[in-house]
Formats: C-alpha cells, structure tokens, sequence
C-alpha cells in the first residue's frame, strides 16, 4: 500500500518545530523580528495541522476515526508508531492556540531579555506534540526528556534570582521524575517484553503471577513520573513557586505541560487496565480517586491562603488537575466527557489568567496591597470627594473584564465554561447510566470538594480583584500594547465560543470518550497497521 499525502500530517507536528528550532538556532539574536516571524508561523501551522488531523479523526477519513504513521515503515510493535485519534488531535490542537497566544504576548517584550527563546520554545512544542502522538513508552520518555529539557531553559530565561530558586527546584524534582520514568519503564518491559501501548495492552490479559507483580511495580513507579508532572498531591509541591518565577508566555506553557501528565495517565490506564485487562483490570483507579481528591484539598487550601498572585494561579492549576485526575479515577465514561470539557476551559482560562497578572502588576503599587489588607482589616471606608464619578479608561476596563472572565471560569460560576463543565461532572455524577446504581460516598465527597474548591476559588479571587481594582486608591492606566491584550481576548473568546458551542464541543467528546473505553479497537488499529510498498515489493517483518 502507499499512504495518502494527508497521512503524513501525523508526523507534522513532531517534525515541524524540530526543523524551526534547528533553523532558528542558527540565526542571529539581532534578527529578533525574523525569528518571531518564523517561530509564530510553525505555530500557526501547528494549528492548521491539528484542525485538520481532527477533521480526519472525526469525519470518518479514518476508519474508527484512528490514524496510525509507522515511522521507519516498522510494523508495531517493532517500531515506532504514532496515533492520531480525536484525543490526541484535540490535545494538539490547544497546544497550538495556547502557544500562538503565548508567542504574540511574548513578542513585546519576553521574547527579548534573553537568547534561543524561539529555538526553545520550538523544542517545548516539538515535546509536548510528540507525547500527545507517540503509542510507545519509551518513545514517551524521550519526548518527556525534550519537552523538559526546553522547559528547563523557559523558566530560566531573563534569569534574575527568584527564577534560579524556583527553577532549580524544577529542574531537581523533574529529573528525580525522569530517573523514575526510566526505571519504571524497564520494569514494564522485563514483565511484559514489549513497551508498544497496544501491544502491551494485548498481552497483559497472559501475563503470570509473577510477570503481573512486577508490572504492577513497573507502572506504579512510572505513575509517579506522571503524576508529578499533574501535580498530584503530595508530589505537586513545586508547582506554586514555579508558576510565580516564570515569565507570563511561560507560566502560560507550563499550564499545558501540567495537562500533559493527566493526558498521559487518562491515555494508558484506560487503555491498558480497561475491563477487558483480566487480573489487571481497575490497577490504581482508587489512588487516583483519592489522590485526586486530595489534591482538591491542597489546591483549594492554598488558594485560601496565597498573598502573590502567580502562586493563587498555581493553585488554581493543582485543583484543574485535581479534579481531571479524581474523574479518571472514578471511571465513569460519561465523567471523562465533561472532565475533557472542563479540561479545554481551565486550561485557556488558567494560560490567560497567567498573561493577564503581568499586566495587572503594572498597575499595582508596592504599596497597594498593604493599604487595601489595611483598610480590610480595621474596616476603612473611602468616601469620595466628589458624588459624581469618574469614567474608567479603556485599558483599566479591558483588565477588569479580563480578569472578571478568567476568575469566573477558573471558580466554575455562571455563565461560562466553567459553569457548564462543572455542571456536567455533577450531571454524571448523579446519573451514571446504569440502572439501579445509587450515588456512592465517593460520589459525596468528590461533588462536595468540587463546590468547596469553587467556593475557594472565588473568595481568593475576589480578595485578589478588590484588593487590585478597588482598595487600591488612584489607579493610573497602564500602557497596554494591543499584541499583548489581544491574546489575552483570544483565549477568553474561545471560552466563550465553548460556553455557546457546548453541545457541539460535548457531542465531539462523548465519541471520544466512546474510543477511550473500546481499548480493543487501538489495539487491533495499531497491530494490524500494514507497512508502505516501496521500489523492491513490500517490506514486511517476520
């Protein structure tokens, strides 16, 4: 067989930023503009690419809506195999829309205080896409390895000595996560024999005693590489500080590479310890249940007591990650739906919320804080000097607005996304679809945090907007250019667009929760992928 020109875009994403970051390398800082030019292009191609490979997943292109690309033209398992599903292409996709949102603001300013920002940014790409389309374990830790390792870079740059803190920190706790992802994936591959995802799913249902044990051991230590990267609770502790050090395009990054890990988790238990698993069926579903809850906890709780706002971000971040992970854990297809809902908005909400707190600093005054926790404290009223008001200028409304969207998303109130994916978790909750199934106390208590953590999350960020936009005395209005507003206005309208789009957005990610608990269709997908015919017949492996 030959394959269609469109069966290679699967490769696109993975190629592409490679290619750009090699290129831009080679470039001159001084030609700032050229290097933007060319790093926003790979990303506006990025974005067509993943519009397209997710037209081919869901238009039927593709048979069961999954595309397989052998790389080397090795037949899986022994080779590399990437897969494009409507997950993968969905992933790819935000990818692409956070980083052009990213790149934009960046160009002002952030992309210039110091060298290879473009090249690294590229490489981060070229990571996150990579783990998002690989079907293979140690293919996924070499593509962790470079999205890492270009992180490491990120968060360095236009270094000054909280960012050294912070990043040292990072840097520590990730490649103490990648020791462990290495050895748990040899572990996998001495009790199995193979790190191919389909084909260790195919063979886990033979497995013995002994060979099930040390793969439970296996996965239980690379799960810990995932979830640190989720920022599970406990191992989530980095996550506050990092969020805070990091430059806004950055902190807006690793939002993503956070998602990364629940992304990685959902991907291989539901694939690989599905029903149809035999003795390994259910493996470490309650840990994430609770795991997750507790990361609820934390999340919420330092919401409550964070002061700066890049760690109140952070926070926000632990519960998102929190709740996606409670909702793999309980392992109800129609949870996955509405957590992949609420997954798409907290992470544009959350990458503009980390945008939008640089601009919001400038119009905070050293003393500011001090004045509104002050005036809090000993209940101070302003009266005004005059009972007539004041118009608001342009820039200190767009912040306002801005912020007022991002907090309404990230605390779930109505009537935007956030809103509608909470309202869809307790929606499955309640009604499992099974009959004669009552709501459990796993229920109680995961619909309980859920509430509380968004009742967390509107006191802190109402304390946050009073203490900025109220108390603060006089405010002055910032310089606000347009190429850092604007991306800001991107991600915020694209969560209105999900909040108006909702059936369409949930009718989409119902089929893919429907692929995600058919594990037999990606194996068979995968394993019966036939090899491309070439000049000398058909390359074939015995």
């Amino acid at each position: 067989m030959n394959l269609a020109w469109d069966q290679h875009l699967i490769v696109v994403p993975v190629l592409l930023p490679l290619l750009c970051g090699a290129l831009l390398i080679a470039l001159n800082e001084r030609r700032h503009h050229l290097k933007f030019f060319i790093n926003l292009g790979s990303a506006i191609c990025l974005l067509a690419v993943a519009a397209r490979l997710m037209w081919m997943a869901d238009s039927g292109h593709w048979p069961q809506g999954i595309g397989v690309y052998l790389a080397a033209n090795w037949a899986a398992p022994f080779g590399i195999a990437l897969v494009a599903d409507r997950l993968a292409a969905l992933m790819l996709l935000l990818t692409a829309v956070l980083a052009t949102a990213a790149l934009l603001y960046s160009m002002q300013r952030w992309s210039r205080i110091g060298v290879h920002f473009h090249s690294l940014f590229q490489f981060l790409l070229m990571g996150i896409n990579g783990a998002f389309l690989t079907h293979d374990l140690f293919n996924l830790f070499v593509f962790f390895e470079v999205m890492l390792a270009a992180s490491y870079g990120l968060l360095l740059h236009g270094y000054n000595v909280t960012r050294i803190r912070a990043g040292m920190q990072y840097i520590a706790i990730n490649l103490a996560a990648s020791l462990l992802f290495l050895i748990g994936v040899a572990l996998i591959y001495a009790s199995t024999g193979t790190l191919n995802m389909a084909d260790l799913a195919a063979r886990l249902s033979a497995i013995n005693t002994d060979g099930l044990a040390l793969l439970k051991v296996g996965v239980a230590v690379l799960a810990i590489a995932f979830l640190a990267k989720s920022a599970m609770w406990p191992l989530g502790f980095w996550l506050p500080a990092t969020y805070a050090a990091a430059s806004p395009p950055v902190a807006a990054m690793l939002v993503l590479m956070t998602k990364v890990g629940v992304y990685v988790i959902l991907r291989v238990w539901l694939l690989i310890f599905s029903g149809e698993a035999g003795a390994a069926a259910g493996f470490g579903f309650d840990a994430l249940l609770w795991g997750g809850m507790a990361t609820i906890v934390y999340g919420a709780a330092g919401m409550l007591a964070s002061e700066a706002p890049g760690r109140l971000a952070g926070f926000g971040a632990i519960v998102s990650s929190g709740i996606l992970l409670s909702v793999i854990g309980y392992g109800q297809p129609s949870l996955v739906t509405a957590g992949l809902y609420y997954l798409l908005g907290s992470t544009l909400a959350l990458g503009a919320f980390m945008l939008l707190l640089e601009l919001i600093e400038r119009i905070r005054s050293p003393g500011a804080a001090v004045l509104a926790l002050t005036m809090e404290v000993f209940t101070i009223e302003e009266a005004p000097d005059e009972p007539v008001g004041e118009s608001i200028p342009g820039a200190l409304a767009f912040l306002g607005l801005s912020f007022a969207g991002c907090a309404l998303i990230i605390a779930g109130l109505p009537p935007l996304s956030g809103f509608v994916a909470k309202f869809g978790l307790f929606h499955a909750l309640l009604n499992p679809g099974v009959a004669g199934s009552t709501p459990t106390p796993a229920t109680w208590a995961l619909m309980a945090l859920i509430l509380l953590s968004g009742l967390a999350a509107t006191i802190a960020l109402l304390r946050f907007g009073v203490r900025t936009f109220w108390a603060a005395g006089k405010i002055s209005p910032p310089h606000l250019p347009f190429i850092e507003a604007a991306p800001i206005s991107l991600l915020l309208l694209l969560c209105v667009v999900l909040t108006v789009q909702a059936g369409p957005v949930l009718a989409y990610l119902e089929r893919t929760t429907e692929d995600l608990h058919r594990p037999q269709r990606y194996i068979d997908k995968v394993l019966s992928e036939p090899v491309i015919s070439g000049p000398l017949g058909k390359k074939e492996v015995q």
